[in-house]
C-alpha cells in the first residue's frame, strides 16, 4: 500500500532527523497505527533471556553467598530503606503495548470503595500454556497504588522463573546428599492426587534442575530444587511435583530487605494455615485502638460499606506479630467474609498489612459473589471444585461457609479485644538497624528448629534499579496451597503439633480435629 510506505518512509527520516530515540535513558521503538496514522514511541527494555544480549550469569555456590550487611533504618518502625517512590522505576519502559515486560497496560479499580487500587497483567510461557500473572497495588492513592504494583509485578516475574542466572546443576537428590535441600520437608502432595492429577511424584532417584540457595543459619550454599525456587520454571506441569506459589518472595532496596519481608511473609502463611486448619480460637484485637490514623479511618469505611473489620493475634511458634483480618458483612448476607493477613515486627504494620487486604476485596465481594453464586454453590457441596487461587477466598461470600470459621469468629466469654500494641509483649523489638532485626528474627525461627534459605532472584532489569528479590524457604513450615486437592498443609506434622507445643492444645491434633474446609486466603 503506497500510503504506507510512505509514511515508515516519512518516520525513519524523522528518526533520521534526530528525532526522539532515547526515553528514560533507554531506546525508543515506534509503533504506527495504520489505522490512524498515529505514531507511539515507547522505551525498550532489553530481556535477560534474550540469546543476543542476555545478562545472566552462570548459577553458583560461590555466587549463592550471602553476607548480611548494616542497614540504618530511617526509623525504628519502617523497614523499608526508601520510599517507593525514590525508585524511579519508568511506567512506560515496564508497562506498553509493543513491549511491555509487565503487559500492556495497568489501570485503576475505579468500582473500588476503599481504597485506590490499581491492576495490571502480563503472560508468561510454561510448558504448553500462556499462564496468566496479575500484579496491582492498593493504597490511598493511584500513583502510589501504581509505584506499589510495578514493585509487585517486578518481583513475580523475577520469581517465575530463573531470569539473572542459568541453572547448571541436574541431579537426584540420592547423588547430592547433605549438599542439598530435601523438598520432603517442605511437603509433598498425596499419592491420590498424583495418580488423578498425572503429575510425576517427587523421586529422590529422579534427576533434576536445582539452584543454589543460602542457609542463613547454617551460613553454607544449599541447592534448592528449582521449583520451590521459581514457581514457573520450565519443565511444563507434568514435570512439577509441586505447584509453588510466590509465598516468601519479597523485594527491597537491598538484599536483607528482601530476605526480611519475604521472612514474615513465611512466617504469616504458617501461622495462618496452622489457625484456621487447627481451629484456633485466637485473641481478639480491637483494630479502633490502633494509633495509625488511617487504620481506623479504614475500619470505619469498612463500617459505612457495612463490614466489621476484626483482627486476631495469630502468634504460634515465633515471636513476630502476625495479624489475621477478617471483614464480616454484618447482615449476615452475600459477601459474607473475607479474610487477610500480615506479619511485621511492627505490629500496626501487621494489622495494616491485613486491612489492607480485606478493605480491597471486601466491598467488591458482593457483587462477586452473585456474579459467581451458581459455581460457588458447587464449590460448597464439592470442595474438589476449589482448584484455582481465586476460589478459595471467594467460596466464602457464601453465607453458609461462615459455619467453617465459627471457631474463630463466634465470641467467647471473657475480656473484649485487646489493644493494638499489646502484641509487642513477648515479641521481637525492631532495632534501628534492619540487618539486627533480621538476624533476630533468624534466630528466633532457628531457635524453633528451622533453617532459613535465601535464594536472590534479582533480575538484572532490578538491579539496574537497586532493587533486589529472594525467595525465603523455611523448610517445614506449612506452605500456602490453592486447590483442595493440592494441600500439603494437611499431610505435614507440624500442622498437628504446633499447637500443642505453643501451648493452645493439650494433645497432637487428630484428623477429625482439622477444618474440613479449605483456607480462605486470597
Amino acid at each position: 500500500m503506497p500510503f504506507l510506505t510512505d509514511a515508515l518512509a516519512a518516520l525513519l527520516a524523522a528518526r533520521a532527523e534526530g528525532g526522539p530515540r532515547v526515553r528514560d535513558g533507554l531506546p525508543v521503538v515506534h509503533l504506527l497505527d495504520l489505522e490512524t496514522l498515529r505514531v507511539s514511541g515507547f522505551p525498550l527494555l532489553t530481556d535477560a533471556e534474550c540469546p543476543r544480549c542476555e545478562h545472566r550469569v552462570e548459577d553458583s555456590a560461590e555466587a549463592a553467598r550471602i553476607e548480611l550487611a548494616s542497614r540504618p533504618k530511617r526509623a525504628v518502625d519502617d523497614f523499608r530503606l526508601r520510599p517507593v517512590a525514590e525508585y524511579g522505576l519508568s511506567l512506560p519502559a515496564f508497562v506498553n503495548p509493543v513491549a511491555g515486560m509487565l503487559g500492556p497496560s495497568v489501570v485503576p479499580d475505579l468500582v473500588s470503595a476503599s481504597t485506590s487500587s490499581t491492576v495490571g497483567c502480563f503472560t508468561m510461557r510454561s510448558g504448553d500454556y500462556l499462564r496468566e500473572c496479575f500484579w496491582g497495588g492498593h493504597t490511598a492513592g493511584y500513583r502510589a497504588s501504581t509505584e506499589v504494583g510495578l514493585l509487585e509485578g517486578l518481583e513475580r516475574f523475577a520469581g517465575m522463573r530463573a531470569r539473572g542466572k542459568r541453572t547448571t546443576v541436574v541431579a537426584a537428590l540420592d547423588e547430592l546428599g547433605e549438599q542439598a535441600l530435601d523438598p520432603r520437608v517442605c511437603g509433598l502432595y498425596t499419592e491420590e492426587f498424583h495418580r488423578v492429577a498425572g503429575v510425576r511424584p517427587f523421586s529422590p532417584s529422579t534427576p533434576i534442575p536445582w539452584v543454589w540457595g543460602w542457609s542463613l543459619r547454617d551460613e553454607r550454599p544449599l541447592l534448592v530444587p528449582e521449583i520451590l525456587a521459581y514457581y514457573h520454571a520450565p519443565g511444563g506441569l507434568t514435570h512439577r511435583f509441586v505447584q509453588e506459589s510466590s509465598n516468601g518472595c519479597a523485594s527491597g532496596g537491598s538484599l536483607e530487605e528482601a530476605i526480611y519481608y519475604g521472612l514474615m511473609e513465611a512466617v504469616e502463611r504458617d501461622a495462618f494455615l496452622i489457625a484456621w486448619y487447627g481451629q484456633l480460637a485466637l485473641p481478639e484485637l480491637d483494630g479502633r485502638s490502633s494509633s495509625r490514623p488511617q487504620t481506623r479511618a479504614m475500619v470505619d469505611r469498612l463500617e459505612m460499606y457495612g463490614y466489621r473489620a476484626r483482627f486476631f493475634d495469630t502468634r504460634i511458634t515465633f515471636p513476630v506479630p502476625v495479624v489475621t483480618a477478617v471483614a464480616e458483612r454484618l447482615d449476615g448476607g452475600p459477601g459474607r467474609l473475607c479474610f487477610g493477613a500480615g506479619a511485621s515486627l511492627d505490629p500496626e504494620a501487621a494489622l495494616w498489612a491485613g486491612l489492607c487486604e480485606i478493605a480491597t476485596d471486601a466491598v467488591n465481594l458482593r457483587s462477586r459473589t452473585a456474579r459467581e453464586e451458581r459455581r460457588l454453590r458447587a464449590m460448597a457441596e464439592d470442595f474438589d471444585r476449589v482448584r484455582v487461587l481465586h476460589d478459595h477466598p471467594l467460596v466464602y461470600g457464601l453465607p453458609e461457609m461462615a459455619q467453617y470459621a465459627d471457631f474463630l469468629l463466634k465470641r467467647q466469654d471473657g475480656p473484649g479485644p485487646a489493644p493494638v500494641g499489646g502484641l509487642v509483649d513477648g515479641s521481637i523489638a525492631p532495632s534501628e538497624d534492619l540487618r539486627t532485626d533480621l538476624r533476630r528474627c533468624v534466630d528466633a525461627v532457628a531457635a524453633a528448629g528451622f533453617d532459613v534459605v535465601v535464594v536472590d532472584q534479582t533480575m538484572p532489569e532490578q538491579r539496574a534499579s537497586g532493587l533486589h528479590t529472594a525467595s525465603v524457604l523455611v523448610p517445614g513450615l506449612l506452605p500456602i496451597d490453592f486447590g483442595w486437592q493440592r494441600q500439603r498443609a494437611l499431610t505435614m506434622p507440624r500442622l498437628r503439633t504446633a499447637p500443642r507445643e505453643a501451648g493452645l492444645r493439650p494433645h497432637d491434633l487428630r484428623a477429625d480435629q482439622l477444618n474440613p474446609a479449605p483456607h480462605p486466603f486470597p
